[in-house]
């Protein structure tokens, strides 16, 4: 899964939610600019970052490798 496609499911879990990109920002801990950037698909994360967006949205990253097949 590319980080497009990550920062479009935080994106789309976040308004489900209703929750704005400031509160997840408050909440996770991550500065409101590199919540922006994963969204966007302009960032590169560290897993730990990553999980600390993921975790109050209640997604998880996955580490199973998938073909592209499937």
């Amino acid at each position: 899964m590319s980080i497009q496609e990550i920062g479009k499911q935080i994106q789309e879990r976040r308004k489900i939610l209703h929750i704005t990109q400031a509160d997840l920002s408050e909440i996770s801990g991550v500065s409101l600019r590199t919540v922006k950037a994963i969204e966007a698909g302009d960032a590169n994360p560290t897993i730990d970052i990553l999980n600390r967006v993921l975790k109050p949205l209640g997604l998880l990253v996955s580490t199973a490798n998938r073909s592209k097949n499937e």
